[in-house]
């Protein structure tokens, strides 16, 4: 198993970057797939961005392609997700997940571990 906590989220003017950091414990980092998904307040939590554990392949949602960068550093079993030229439609709970030997699936299904979210709110 492993255990994910989340950090860097804040309040940021529209325009602003964040980088957001997920550190796992409890199991080994490089094995699994990591991903980001986020949820805004009455909204259903939505796919932000993935990466294959090995190989490092990333995927990302079309409303954050261009904008928001994920990348890991196994030495320090951390994951990533900076984000550039924020909007207010950026805003929400942003949760790092994770899955054994997965692919980088945008379903939230398909991962079974998950972080408690960090908080990201952009003004305009």
């Amino acid at each position: 198993q492993v255990q994910l906590e989340e950090s860097g989220g804040g309040l940021v003017q529209a325009g602003d970057s964040l980088r957001l950091s997920c550190a796992a414990s409890g199991s080994t980092f490089s094995t699994y797939t990591m991903a980001w998904f986020r949820q805004a307040p009455g909204k259903e939590r939505a796919f932000v961005a993935a990466m294959r554990w090995g190989d490092g392949t990333t995927s990302y949602a079309d409303s954050v392609m261009g904008r928001f960068t994920m990348s890991r550093d196994n030495a320090k079993n951390t994951a990533y997700l900076r984000m550039n030229s924020l909007k207010s439609e950026d805003t929400a709970v942003y949760y790092c997940a994770a899955r054994l030997w997965g692919f980088a699936d945008a379903r939230l299904e398909s991962y079974n571990y998950w972080g408690q979210g960090t908080q990201v709110t952009v003004s305009s």
